[in-house]
């Protein structure tokens, strides 16, 4: 699994324009979380790259860059979490989950194939 990690609120509307064409998965990670370590892990293990063609994800660490967090738990009106995925998809977010919710297959089923 190859990460683009996000550490600005500028980033976000690279992903804005982005999820035009491709589903955005955005993974906040708490470096103080065990449930975090673990939800990552099961994440990366799963992950197969030929199923995940048409998602492009982001790696933010929540902790290092907690605005750009909560920018991102304004702008897509969801509650901030962590450990938290979202599929950002047209520019709004379409799926968000946290803790032992984040599942692998379904993120699949909720971006766009």
């Amino acid at each position: 699994m190859i990460w683009t990690e996000l550490r600005t609120e500028s980033q976000l509307a690279q992903i804005q324009e982005e999820s035009k064409t491709k589903s955005i998965l955005i993974f906040k990670h708490s470096t103080r979380c065990s449930i975090s370590q673990v939800a990552l892990d099961r994440l990366e293990r799963k992950w197969k790259v030929d199923e995940t063609e048409h998602i492009k994800p982001y790696f933010l660490d929540l902790i290092s860059f907690r605005e750009t967090s909560n920018t991102i738990a304004r702008e897509y009106a969801v509650d901030h979490e962590s450990p938290q995925v979202l599929i950002i998809e047209n520019g709004e977010s379409i799926y968000d989950r946290s803790h032992f919710d984040i599942d692998y297959h379904k993120i699949l089923q909720a971006s766009r194939s």
